[in-house]
């Protein structure tokens, strides 16, 4: 099968640029001798091909796998892929860290970047590694997370050339720790972590030709965290500083920075004593040449070392001693030798001024300074001798003595600084970061260089051995089959150097002979290993050799490896330095046995490790015991390599991309030479030998489906789908792997796979194009058609409708004829018709009217017999009548009297009184139905009447009518000539007054609009003057109401920053009591029980304080149980005692009421009966008025209703003429009557009809209500409908339980209302029982009483204040404030311990007790602040409180008694302001509370919030199909992921937000503190999302755009449906917005760049630009941003004054504001509940 090569982007070797890119332009056969390739810039060229090798040149990756974050996710894993990568990261888009695989590899960009400030700290922590771009923060949270996770100790190893930034990498990894893993106790040991830095560069860096900050020392910092993962400690370890710059160096190079630093800081007053000057005048400081660095002042940088020191713990007199020292070498080195004549000898000049500095400075004798600095002894067996030696002896004596002098000095500082970050605290695990010297080759290279790449050959074995170990886990943990990948094993060229007999091995035994030499070691190295593979002898040289190292061959020269090696200083030096009268300088030459403390041993985690100090034991001047130099690098090199083997390593490989330390150049030449060097291509080498490229399941089905067919989609195993997919593309089974979770593929299959993608798309899109192409033909025909068609139509329509219209017009004509003729017979009908009529109609009326009149007198007569009849007929009638009533009423008279007596006596009983009203009440029942049926026939009797009046009146008005008509037909002809006349007069007359009117009308309107144009004028200019006056004082009005407010939310947020801190600061002294008070008991402990181990008493103690606090805590609870419970009993009592006491009174109430009836009975001429007696007879004798005038009122309405029925009756024969026969007057008073029972009847219609309409009215309401409650109960059931289930049921037990606790509410308004009855009732009864008892004893009575007498409280109304005793405080506290539980009083009034609070201080002010009040606020603030501390991570605790404490706040200002407060105050709150004391201190101390408390909450909800975001906002697919996913390569398996799938979706953040607002709103916080809060959280999520996106490289494409614009619309839909648009939360997602738009927009041309730069305002420059830079298309038919582009939008804002720092501070917040809101409630309609247990508060 025959594949085409055409078109083929290859990777060709260069001299210039190491790899170049081409495509191959003809296709390539098997046998061609070469291929014919162009290059980028259009040149052709032919590549020969070796027909023996057939090596063909390396395929270059797809567009769109370049600039990936790790170079493990490239297809074709190579060099020149990885060299291409890395330059296209750091040119085009200014990216400085790269991983590759388990390596960070960090490009120098000599310029300091805005990506290490403490909020990308903040971005980094607690994220997986491959989640965001690398970063060495990213390496430094792996390492922390693993630490915490695995309980394993880490080590971060930073390695690379000189000038790489080693040490600056190391730096910020040690920041991060000590910004994550800040010390919890007060002992800021990550501040002293970070102080050793200064330190360490002053006197171990230097300025070399290649780095102005280069550390010529290695070391190993070991920080050490607690089992909470604080720093507690700190240790360090250095290795081979470079003793020989202090002496020498070379050309544009400079001595150890803390030289230069005391010359530029020589003139300060403490430093005159040290004789210095410019550092240009000493000998060791001048040998390079210039004495600068630019852009580095020495004497800033000394003042920051000396802090470094302070900070430490270095006294100031040790300081000084240290500076003392540094100057000494300075003298020593222009000491000033003199050679004697014989040239064997020397000697110094005693005036020589700086050999009397050196001596006076160290405190040593001047005298034998000079002579044994030209001196020697030589101890034979039999003499000692004492020899002269030459100048250069003494020059290399003092050489020697100075470097020694250093390095004592150097390892005294050492030994200082890990004394100062030591700690007594139990170490649980580390942290190691090592900066160590990376591989070095010079043109001459000597013992320093064959140490460091000695150390780098072991480093390098350990990194191989750990990236095949993880390579091999990876597939074990995969189950996937593996064969032994075969990795550069530089084992024996470490046995060269360290086995026994190697180089190392023969320098030490040569420094031992007597006479040895440099050229007799090397002749003993071409003797032993001239047959090792890894050395070689060169041709040219006989004192030099060559090591083939992992990296190079580096040539040796031998010259000084003895010398260095022995580091041989003399015995008589060191002994005058011994004897110096400083007690330091002395300590620093004592044995070390004497002077170096044994450094304690640091337990580990697992396995244990003693940290003791890299520096190996220098011995003693004694020749015959010291250990050579390269015998202690050995030992110190091995013990490292322990301490790294049982870590798990990380490693930073820092690369320099060029020599010229130029800002973002890269020379690949130096970059492919430093990356072979320090195993990234190894790496690359060992990854590409397997399976390189791993995909999970789900991404690749994500990326690759399109290749699918749909019958393949439609299954569920993605597993299987995958598998046949790849088994149908990729016919080589070797090719591929399945493992358990991931695919794993062999270098080049996913570009293949790309390609098939895109080869798919590509179909699809000519596919698309050629239905759109016909789409438009066809769009075009039909419109071309419909063109014609409406032409056609428009021409049919227009000869239609002319035709049309001819036929209208002719069938027009005849109609009109029609009606003409029709209308002409029509109207002489007409005129016969009518006058026919005429004659009829009077004819017929005429003889109507005859027989009319003889009805109506024929019904006359009948009328005045029927009344004559009935008036003799009544009359006889009434006479028998009254008689009979006269008898009756004397007889019912002497039966009521009688029957009066009684009623009089029944009366007074209430039982008589009630039965009355019984019978009363059926009376007026049944007299009001016999009103009704009354009321019914007299209306039916009026509508007869108004018939019969109506239909007469209708017949008179119509003869009227006629009448008139036939008097106006005889006058017509006369009266209509006057008529006509008199017209026209009066229309002349009127046209006459009409032309008047208009002329004086015009007139008037001209001089009104002359007047009014002058006026308005005039008027117009002054308007304008005081316009402009009113707009310049509202624009200085509103510049001064905005400084002003500008400079009070500075201040307001200064101050709540002062709380905060001050909030910090005393929870610190809180944390630091406790701890006190436990180290106490520790100490108690451990004296009680020496024996026993201290860990073993610690564990003990916190035991026995567990115990000890359980058991206090049962002791609460039972007293609390035996309180409750006593005062249940008590209770019960009281209302037994209660009910029988009721019982008791009622029956001595009725006895009573009997007893003085019959006393009154019995004495009623007696005057002995008091007020208030008199006073219930005489509202009893007022109740039987009443009763007596309801009777008779009723018997009128009896006579009265029996007089309209006999009316009704006589009314029925009655006819117009009925007045005539009321010649009594009876019929007028039966009307009468009538009337009154009419209007009383209508007014109780009317009450009826107004009832009737309320209740209507109240019905519609209930209905409305319903109605609502209806639909929403509908929307939320279509809501819970659209929810999954797990929200189903969420959602319907919140909605079970707002209806519960309504329900709850009405019942306790009901139950409140209950007891306030009962409470009345009480009180009347308790009245009437004193009122008794007072007649009783002024009355004379003594009844002998069974019971015995209490004496009733006097209850008056509650007002609105709360007694407690001084001792209850405590109980008070704890009630209400302590243990009280939002839930507790989730179903009161919101807010009630504020108001219970403030009515108790409100008693204390009442009392003017200034003490009780101080107390009570006291214990409240702290009291809350107690509960605060205990749950500072709940919710709904802490914002319960912080309600309750502005509520509070709000209570102490409405009833301050300040005006400013209460004008929203009724008068019966007024009554309730406080009277003796102003608390505006303790309001001040209540908002401070607030302001903490707010803090608190934030804290909590950002806690809660935070790690949902990024995922809900950025990762989640809100818009299903729009993610395009890549391969991440190694770190989409970085092992701090963790199994499992802890993704949220913005749903999530919703349902969070809307438990947070839920909780807010039902504790009764001001509406304006819930804006706050939510203006903060969103503020949040624009920060924490915007942060991770600029932090990104996969989330910044087009797609991620798309479904951050519609994740901010759902949010901003959700502030509308919570009624929070006005919040300004809205506002803070501006940015978020504008990145969202960024990232969807066309970036292309200028007029882009523009559309861009207006657009993103509230973006900075900086992040326009990282989101550019961080672009990345999904797929190869999107374009990449270009580098001009770029450089064009930054040329567009170069105006813009934007703040430096790229991410926002998502820790910021907004000054918080507490808006006064007064309570509409008032003090005295609070109810306290009985389970509060507040029995002890009296209301007053």
């Amino acid at each position: 099968m025959h594949f085409s090569f055409q078109y083929t982007k290859v990777w060709i070797p260069d001299p210039d640029e190491v790899w170049r890119s081409a495509e191959i332009i003809k296709d390539y056969k098997e046998g061609d001798k070469s291929l014919h390739l162009k290059f980028e810039d259009d040149t052709i060229y032919e590549y020969p091909v070796d027909l023996k090798t057939n090596q063909l040149p390396f395929l270059r990756n797809p567009d769109i796998l370049v600039g990936e974050n790790d170079l493990t996710a490239l297809s074709y894993l190579h060099e020149p892929a990885v060299l291409h990568n890395l330059k296209v990261r750091f040119l085009e888009s200014n990216h400085i860290y790269t991983y590759c695989g388990i390596v960070l590899v960090a490009i120098n960009p000599y310029e300091q970047l805005p990506i290490y400030e403490q909020d990308v700290i903040y971005a980094y922590s607690g994220q997986n590694m491959g989640d965001m771009d690398p970063h060495i923060f990213a390496v430094a949270e792996e390492a922390y997370k693993q630490m915490a996770r695995d309980e394993k100790n880490q080590s971060i190893i930073v390695s690379g050339e000189s000038g790489a930034g080693k040490t600056v990498s190391a730096k910020y990894a040690m920041r991060f720790f000590a910004s994550v893993g800040g010390s919890a106790s007060e002992t800021n040991i990550e501040e002293k972590v970070l102080a050793s830095s200064p330190i360490m560069e002053a006197i171990g860096n230097a300025k070399t030709t290649r780095n102005d900050n280069s550390s010529r020392f290695g070391k190993y910092i070991q920080i050490g965290f607690d089992k909470r993962y604080h720093i507690i400690g700190a240790n360090m370890r250095t290795y081979l500083l470079e003793k020989s710059r202090v002496v020498f160096q070379a050309e544009d190079e400079r001595n150890y920075h803390i030289f230069y630093q005391l010359c530029a800081s020589a003139s300060l007053p403490e430093f005159q004593d040290l004789a210095l000057t410019c550092a240009e005048d000493f000998f060791y400081t001048s040998l390079g040449g210039d004495t600068t660095i630019d852009g580095v002042d020495d004497a800033d940088d000394f003042e920051k070392t000396r802090h470094a020191f302070t900070l430490l713990g270095v006294k100031e007199s040790h300081q000084m001693t240290i500076f003392k020292i540094i100057a000494s070498i300075l003298h020593l080195g222009n000491l000033e030798i003199q050679a004697e004549r014989d040239g064997e000898s020397c000697s110094i000049s005693k005036q020589d001024e700086h050999l009397n500095n050196f001596c006076r400075l160290l405190g040593v004798e001047h005298s034998q300074m000079e002579h044994w600095l030209c001196h020697r002894k030589l101890v034979t067996t039999a003499e000692t001798y004492i020899k002269p030696m030459s100048v250069q002896q003494v020059m290399n004596a003092k050489n020697a003595l100075a470097k020694h002098i250093y390095a004592q000095l150097f390892n005294w500082i050492v030994e200082h600084i890990n004394k100062a970050l030591h700690t007594t605290v139990k170490q649980h695990s580390f942290i190691g970061v090592l900066d160590i010297y990376g591989f070095e080759t010079f043109e001459v290279n000597s013992f320093e260089q064959f140490c460091i790449n000695y150390a780098n050959e072991k480093l390098q074995q350990q990194f191989n051995s750990h990236v095949f170990k993880l390579e091999q886990e990876e597939y074990m943990k995969e189950q996937i089959p593996w064969t032994l990948i075969d990795f550069y094993d530089n084992q024996p060229c470490i046995d060269l150097i360290e086995a026994k007999l190697g180089i190392l091995d023969l320098l030490d035994e040569e420094c031992k002979v007597p006479k040895g030499t440099d050229q007799n070691w090397a002749q003993k190295l071409y003797d032993r290993h001239s047959s090792s593979q890894h050395f070689q002898k060169p041709r040219m040289s006989n004192t030099s050799f060559i090591v083939v190292h992992f990296a190079d061959k580096v040539e040796y020269q031998s010259d000084g490896f003895l010398e260095k090696n022995r580091d041989t200083v003399y015995e008589e030096q060191i002994n005058i330095l011994k004897a110096s009268k400083y007690q330091m300088v002395a300590d620093l030459f004592h044995d070390e046995k004497d002077s170096v403390p044994a450094t304690p041993t640091v337990k580990g985690a697992a396995p244990k490790i003693s940290v003791r100090s890299a520096r190996p034991a220098v011995k003693a001047a004694n020749k015959e015991h010291k250990k050579t130099v390269g015998h202690q690098f050995r030992n110190s090199l091995h013990l490292l390599m322990e301490t790294l083997n049982a870590t798990t390593p990380h490693y930073v490989r820092c690369i320099k991309p060029n020599d010229e330390k130029l800002p973002f150049k890269f020379d690949p030449k130096r970059a492919v030479q430093q990356l072979r060097a320090c195993g990234v291509l190894e790496t690359i080498r060992i990854s590409a030998a397997g399976y390189p490229s791993r995909w999970s399941y789900h991404d690749f089905f994500n990326r690759y489906r399109v290749l699918m067919k749909k019958r393949e989609i439609s299954k569920n195993d993605k597993k299987l789908i995958c598998k046949t997919l790849l088994e149908n593309l990729i016919k080589d089974p070797d090719k591929f792997q399945f493992g358990r979770t991931k695919i794993f593929f062999r270098a080049g299959q996913v570009a293949y796979l790309e390609k098939l993608r895109a080869d798919k798309f590509r179909a699809a899109t000519i596919m698309i194009q050629k239905t759109v192409r016909g789409w438009l033909q066809r769009v075009k025909y039909r419109r071309m058609r419909d063109a014609a068609i409406t032409i056609q139509r428009y021409t049919r329509g227009h000869l239609a409708r002319r035709l049309a219209d001819h036929l209208r017009k002719t069938r027009a004509a005849i109609i009109f004829q029609k009606q003409y003729r029709m209308l002409r017979i029509l109207h002489a009908f007409q005129k016969i018709r009518n006058a026919t009529i005429t004659i009829q109609a009077f004819t017929r009326g005429m003889f109507v009217r005859k027989i009319y009149h003889k009805i109506l007198l024929e019904h006359k007569a009948t009328i005045i017999q029927k009344h004559a009849r009935a008036w003799l007929a009544r009359k006889q009638f009434l006479r028998f009548k009254c008689a009979a009533v006269v008898i009756q009423c004397y007889f019912r008279r002497m039966k009521a009297r009688q029957e009066l007596k009684k009623l009089k006596i029944e009366a007074r009983s209430a039982q008589h009184l009630k039965k009355l009203n019984i019978g009363m009440e059926n009376k007026v029942v049944q007299l009001q139905r016999k009103i009704d049926d009354q009321n019914k026939e007299y209306k039916h009797l009026n509508e007869q009447l108004s018939a019969l009046t109506s239909t007469y009146s209708a017949d008179v008005e119509k003869l009227k009518k006629e009448l008139e008509q036939y008097r106006q037909n005889r006058g017509d002809s006369n009266q209509l000539v006057n008529l006509r006349k008199e017209i026209e007069s009066l229309r002349l007359e009127l046209e006459n007054a009409h032309s008047e009117r208009k002329i004086i009308e015009d007139t008037y309107d001209k001089e009104k609009d002359l007047l009014q144009k002058v006026y308005l004028e005039e008027e117009n200019a002054l308007l304008k003057q005081e316009k402009e006056e009113f707009n310049n004082r509202i624009l200085y009005t509103v510049k001064e109401n905005l400084l002003m407010k500008k400079e009070l939310e500075e201040e307001r947020s200064r101050y709540q920053n002062l709380v905060k801190e001050y909030s910090r600061l005393e929870q610190r002294y809180d944390n630091l009591r406790d701890e006190m008070t436990i180290i106490k008991v520790m100490e108690e402990a451990f004296y009680i029980s020496p024996d026993v181990g201290l860990d073993k008493a610690a564990m003990d103690m916190t035991l026995f304080l567990k115990l000890q606090k359980r058991v206090r805590e049962l002791e609460q609870e039972r007293k609390k149980l035996q309180t409750q419970l006593e005062k249940k009993k008590s209770q019960v009592k009281d209302r037994q005692e209660l009910e029988s006491e009721n019982k008791k009174l009622k029956n001595e109430l009725n006895e009573l009421r009997k007893t003085i009836v019959d006393r009154v009975t019995q004495n009623n001429s007696s005057n002995d009966i008091q007020d208030s007696y008199t006073l219930l007879l005489n509202q009893l004798k007022s109740a039987n008025e009443e009763l007596e005038v309801r009777k008779e009122e009723v018997l009128i309405l009896r006579a009265q209703i029996i007089k309209a029925a006999q009316q009704k009756d006589a009314g029925k024969n009655m006819t117009e003429d009925w007045g005539y026969l009321n010649e009594d007057g009876e019929l007028g008073l039966a009307y009468q009557g009538l009337k009154q029972v009419a209007r009383l009847l209508e007014a109780q219609l009317q009450d009826q009809r107004r009832e009737h309409e309320e209740e209507v009215e109240t019905l519609k309401t209930q209905m409305e209500t319903l109605r609502e409650e209806m639909e929403k109960q509908q929307q939320a059931f279509f809501q819970t409908l659209q929810l999954p289930p797990e929200a189903q049921v969420e959602f319907g037990i919140q909605q079970e339980i707002t209806r519960l606790t309504n329900e709850n509410l009405d019942f306790k308004e009901l139950l409140e209302k209950l007891e306030k009855n009962e409470k009345k009732l009480k009180k009347q009864l308790k009245i009437y029982m004193k009122k008794v008892q007072d007649f009783e004893g002024n009355s004379g009575f003594r009844h002998e009483l069974t019971r015995q007498v209490t004496v009733q409280r006097k209850e008056k109304d509650f007002q609105g204040m709360l007694e407690y005793y001084k001792e209850d405080e405590p109980l008070l506290i704890r009630n209400l404030i302590t243990d009280l539980k939002p839930q507790t009083v989730s179903a009161t009034v919101p807010c009630l311990p504020a108001y219970i609070l403030y009515m108790c201080i409100r008693h204390a002010d009442y009392i003017n007790d200034d003490q009780k009040v101080h107390s009570l606020l006291t214990s409240t603030i702290n009291g809350i602040k107690k509960v605060l501390k205990k749950h500072n991570d709940d919710f709904q605790m802490t914002s319960f409180w912080l309600a309750n404490t502005c509520r509070l706040l709000h209570c102490l200002k409405q009833y301050s008694g300040d005006t400013g407060f209460m004008t929203q105050n009724t008068a019966k709150q007024n009554e309730h302001c406080l009277k003796n004391f102003d608390l505006t201190e303790y309001r001040q101390v209540l908002s401070d509370l607030s302001i903490q408390i707010y803090q608190q909450l934030f804290k909590i909800a950002e806690g809660m919030l935070q790690p949902m975001i990024v995922s809900a906002m950025l990762e989640s697919e809100s818009i299903q199909g729009l993610s395009g996913l890549k391969s991440m390569g190694y770190r989409n398996r970085s092992s701090s992921m963790v199994d499992g799938d802890n993704s949220y979706s913005l749903d999530a953040v919703i349902r969070q937000m809307n438990t947070f607002h839920s909780i807010l709103c039902d504790q009764g916080l001001d509406p304006e503190i819930i804006q706050q809060v939510f203006k903060q959280l969103f503020y949040m999520i624009n920060a924490v999302t915007l942060n991770n996106l600029l932090l990104r490289k996969d989330v910044c494409s087009w797609s991620t755009g798309m479904q951050l614009r519609y994740n901010i619309s759902q949010l901003e839909e959700w502030l509308r449906g919570k009624n929070l648009q006005q919040s300004g939360a809205a506002e803070t997602v501006e940015p978020l917005i504008q990145a969202a738009q960024l990232l969807q927009l066309k970036k292309k041309t200028s007029e882009d760049a523009e559309a861009i730069c207006s657009l993103c305002t509230s973006l900075t420059t900086q992040q326009i630009v990282k989101i550019l830079n961080l672009y990345t298309p999904v797929n190869e038919f999107e374009e990449r941003v270009t580098v001009a582009f770029i450089r064009n939008i930054q040329a567009n804002l170069q105006e813009r004054n934007d703040p430096p720092q790229l991410l926002l501070d998502y820790k910021y917040m907004f000054p918080v504001l507490f808006p006064f809101s007064p309570s509409s409630i008032t003090m005295d309609s609070i109810h306290i509940p009985a389970s509060l247990n507040l029995e002890f508060l009296n209301e007053v």
